[in-house]
This record gives structure tokens, sequence and C-alpha cells, in this order.
């Protein structure tokens, strides 16, 4: 992992921290195309494994192909099994996909700080965030869709009127004139709690990862004997960190899943 060169004098250790957390963003400045890209990507292979492994698939002796993806569907249906109660055809799909998917974009961290920019850089790409988790706006829209699902799931267990008549009436339950006092307060609380929900998802998953990255970036800017040194043991936790990130962000949206479908 060594520092690139911008002209032809090296960057101080404070443009190459610059640099490498500049997104590579579209010509009007409003999308970071890298985390688009690299996400999409990442999907796409998600995709193509799992499709892979079914057309695979045997009754008899499994490849070890087939034994990883089994295992990766136990962990989550098990998590989905404990706690998610009512009956769904989605619930598992889209915890297994949520796990798989954060796991991976979150795996990009192990990749070296200058690997892919330093091979972009020769097709005139100067500037790329290869951790798509890292960056807020792409978790805040993930756990954007975790709060449409929530919505969908509850109004699909309650009906649209129940899943109103919830809004206004918990959690302070009450009768006659109290009810309609107390309606304001319970839809304040009921939409706090909504839109908590999806905002401690995606600053979690944010705050570890870009910390991450942080850190890596950091231990490239050391000499190489340091980088071994310090990055070796670091690159170990962090499979850990990467691991229960994609874990929590996939269990809490089961979880508040669960919840919508209950009735209060």
């Amino acid at each position: 992992m060594t520092t690139e060169h911008v002209g032809h004098e090296a960057p101080t250790n404070i443009e190459y921290i610059q640099h490498h957390l500049s997104h590579l963003k579209s010509a009007d400045g409003m999308f970071n195309l890298d985390t688009f890209w690299v996400s999409a990507i990442l999907g796409l292979i998600f995709l193509g494994v799992f499709y892979m492994a079914s057309r695979r698939a045997t009754a008899g002796v499994p490849g070890k192909l087939q034994n990883f993806v089994e295992a990766v569907m136990e962990l989550v249906n098990d998590v989905v099994n404990s706690a998610f109660h009512a009956k769904s055809k989605v619930i598992a799909p889209l915890a297994i996909t949520i796990f798989c998917w954060v796991w991976l974009m979150n795996a990009m961290d192990f990749l070296p700080v200058d690997l892919l920019p330093k091979l972009l850089s020769f097709a005139g790409v100067h500037k790329l965030r290869v951790v798509p988790t890292a960056d807020v706006n792409h978790t805040f829209g993930m756990s954007f869709g975790v709060m449409l699902c929530i919505i969908g799931f509850s109004i699909k267990a309650k009906g649209l009127g129940g899943w109103g008549k919830e809004l206004l009436t918990a959690p302070f339950h009450a009768h006659g004139f109290m009810a309609i006092i107390l309606a304001p307060i319970n839809l304040a609380f009921q939409l706090i709690e909504l839109l908590a929900k999806p905002l401690s998802l995606s600053l979690r998953l944010f705050g570890n990862m870009y910390a991450g990255e942080l850190l890596f970036i950091l231990i490239a800017l050391l000499p190489w004997w340091a980088q071994w040194l310090l990055g070796g043991p670091w690159v170990i936790f962090h499979i850990l960190v990467v691991t229960l990130q994609a874990f929590v962000f996939m269990a809490l949206t089961v979880v508040y899943l669960a919840i919508a479908v209950e009735k209060h």
C-alpha cells in the first residue's frame, strides 16, 4: 500500500487522506458514482453466486458452494424464525439479500487502499471510494427502504385503517374525549419511532465502516513494515466488524418488521 502522487510531487498526509475520502461524482455533483457502481456490481455478484448455487444444487453430496450458501441461509433463517412469527414469503429472501449484500459492501474494506484507485487512474478515473457502506447517502438509502418495508408490512397486516388508527391511539391507549386529546401526542411518538429505526440503522453501519476505512487510510501512510505490523491484526479484527455489522443490519430489520406486523 503506497501513497499516490499528484503531479510530480508526493501529496502531504492531509492531501492523501482528503483524496481517498473524495467521491467520484456525476457531472452535476449530485450523485456519488463510485458508491452506485460498486454497490450495483456487488449486488450482481451476490445474485450470480446464489443463482449458480441454485442451479448446481443437488440432493446428494453437496459441493463447497452449496455448503456455503446453505450455511448462510441457515444462519439467516434462524434469525427470521426466532424473531418473525407471522407468515411471509418475503421476509427470508429479504433478510438473506440484506445480509449478503451488506457483507460484500463492507468487505471492500479488505482491499489495499490504493489498489482500485491506482488501477482506475490508468483509465482517467482519479477519485474512487470502494466501500459503499462508508457513504452515509447509501446507508440512508438502504434504511429508507427498510422504513418503506415497515410501513408496507404494517399496512398489509393491519389494513390501512388499522395502521392509521394505531398511529393515533398507541402508545397511550385512551377512550372518549381523552383519546381525541392524546391523538396528536400518540402520532408524534409514532412518527419519532418510525424515523428513529432507519436513522439508527444507517448511522450505526455508516459510523463503523467509515471509521474502519479511515483507519486503513491512516495505516497506509505508515512505512511498509508498520503497515504489515498494524494492518494485519486490524484486518483480522475487521473481519468480525464487517460480519457483525451486516448481521446487525439484517437482524434489526427483521425485528423491526416483526414489530410492524404486531397489533398494539
